[in-house]
């Protein structure tokens, strides 16, 4: 009796403030790069009784948000850590989920394709909306030809580097601003030659 009153018993309420308090620090500390931490509040989750799968969604959804383009390989693990836990289940998976917390927590990170469909769905749904340009539009059905549909469409794998300097919205925009972190390094170098390619259309 003695010893079962000394042991730390940890309740579990899926509702309550404590799930998503420890939820929270989780994330946050997989974002704040604290490995440490970040093993902790897992191990506060797991030893609770915290639901597996939302843990899961949790990870997936990180590896998106924070990390993105900076680690394009941490989406891959994190979803990999997802069927691997459905597969196997407590107690093992807890190896898979400690291992995929470890990766994102020192993966570098950037938020920027979360801001970039942010700001475009804000434009979508505050601006005016955009026709599409109509060499850009199907031209398969009967009468489209008519109607100038896919007319002086260029393919981009007839160019030689697979850029076709054309207009692909038809207006001046611009939302993905990679971070100078990780894979996106290469990415804004790619993105910078890109669009002066694309500019030559004008």
């Amino acid at each position: 009796m003695k010893e079962s009153m000394q042991k730390k018993v940890l309740q579990f309420d899926p509702t309550g403030t404590q799930h998503y308090d420890i939820a929270s620090a989780l994330i946050k500390s997989i974002r704040g790069s604290d490995v440490d931490a970040a093993l902790y509040w897992l191990a506060r989750a797991l030893e609770s009784g915290e639901d597996i799968r939302f843990l899961c969604r949790r990870l997936v959804i990180f590896a998106s948000e924070d990390i993105g383009n900076a680690d394009p390989q941490a989406l891959s693990i994190a979803v990999a850590t997802m069927q691997a836990c459905e597969f196997i289940g407590l107690p093992e998976c807890q190896l898979t989920l400690s291992q995929a917390t470890i990766y994102l927590a020192l993966a570098p990170k950037s938020n920027s394709a979360t801001t970039a469909i942010a700001n475009a769905r804000r434009d979508v749904r505050e601006g005016s909306i955009i026709p599409v340009p109509r060499h850009l539009r199907d031209g398969h059905y009967p009468g489209a030809a008519k109607l100038g549909n896919a007319i002086n469409y260029q393919y981009s794998h007839n160019s030689e580097d697979g850029i076709a300097a054309q207009d692909y919205l038809g207006v001046d925009r611009s939302y993905y601003t990679p971070v100078h972190r990780g894979f996106e390094v290469e990415l804004a170098d790619r993105l910078e030659s890109i669009k002066t390619k694309l500019n030559q259309h004008e």
